[in-house]
């Protein structure tokens, strides 16, 4: 059977099977739950696989940290041009676009691992487009600090364009792995799915300061009031109010129309409405169950209606101050 027969997975299973007891277990405390389970099933899937496949496997596994060690010591065109002197073009090639794939994963690691500071250091001189597709690939609370890093102008256009990003040009992607191969070389310290979006610069801007946040929406509904809009609207969902105090939920509740709280918990969490309950009198408390109790089938688009208009008067005491959504702010913002 030849290396090219075999899946990433199935090479990983013989590599594994080729090393004694402690090199095995050392590598699998370093993998996820996830990959250990999928590493596992197929380990114990292998029966009777010769000695010669195995060491084909080794072998392509020591091209591919020999080639890696080149591209550490002076670029990809480095590596490239001493494998083909060993190995022929062919088998060059074939190695390096391997080694192209896990500098991508690698670069990403070591992204995700990086400080904020020095990350958005080393960003700042690529292109806002692609500082954009890159952070879309980076966890909410990352990108936000990220972000409170970047100068005014750049953090407005990167949040911009992370909320439209849709198809991605070839010629970014060029860029982005560029990006990406100079972060492995440097070592700044799976792929891809959905990209940007509107939800995504929503979880992002939570994780913001409300001031940053409030900045960055500035720039945005200048340049697209109805994206702006939009992402106001995802910012705060109503099942957030899970996270407001019950000084705040009082507070709320003074507020809100009282047909339109009814209509907005009628398909949500036990949670939630124990959280708004407990935060009411017993005598409107009896209303509201009341309320909910007699309450016909009404239409979806009528209770999300509610929810928003409830969101929209969080969102007014939210800026004033009056009202505090737990998990904004970071740890800097600290309240005791």
């Amino acid at each position: 059977m030849k290396t090219e027969d075999l899946t990433n997975r199935q090479k990983a299973a013989l590599m594994m099977l080729s090393l004694d007891g402690e090199a095995a277990t050392k590598i699998m405390r370093l993998l996820t739950q996830s990959e250990i389970e999928l590493l596992t099933l197929e380990i114990a899937s292998v029966k009777g696989v010769a000695s010669e496949t195995i060491d084909m496997v080794t072998d392509e596994f020591h091209q591919l940290i020999v080639a890696q060690q080149y591209v550490f010591q002076g670029g990809i065109d480095f590596a490239q041009k001493l494998l083909e002197k060993s190995l022929g073009f062919a088998k060059a090639a074939d190695i390096m676009e391997k080694v192209r794939v896990l500098s991508h994963v690698t670069g990403f690691d070591m992204l995700k691992k990086s400080d904020p500071k020095q990350l958005a250091s080393f960003l700042q001189k690529e292109h806002s487009q692609t500082i954009a597709l890159i952070l879309s690939n980076l966890s909410a609370d990352q990108t936000a600090q990220v972000l409170a890093e970047l100068p005014e102008d750049l953090r407005s256009d990167v949040t911009y364009r992370i909320a439209t990003l849709g198809k991605v040009a070839p010629s970014l992607l060029s860029e982005m792995e560029q990006v990406l191969e100079d972060v492995a070389e440097s070592e700044i310290s799976q792929s891809m799915s959905s990209m940007g979006g509107t939800k995504s610069v929503a979880a992002v801007l939570n994780k913001c300061t409300t001031a940053t946040a409030k900045i960055i929406m500035e720039k945005i509904e200048e340049k697209d009031p109805s994206l702006a809009g939009e992402i106001k609207r995802l910012m705060f969902l109503f099942e957030d109010l899970l996270f407001v105090d019950d000084k705040g939920i009082q507070r709320i509740l003074r507020e809100v129309d009282k047909k339109d709280l009814a209509m907005a918990l009628k398909v949500s969490e036990e949670k939630l409405r124990q959280k708004i309950m407990g935060n009411m009198s017993e005598r409107a408390q009896d209303l509201l169950k009341e309320e909910l109790q007699y309450m016909g089938p009404v239409r979806l688009k009528e209770v999300e209606a509610a929810q928003t208009r409830i969101v929209e008067v969080v969102k007014q005491l939210e800026d004033s101050g009056e009202v505090v959504v737990a998990g904004r702010g970071g740890k800097e913002e600290v309240f005791v």
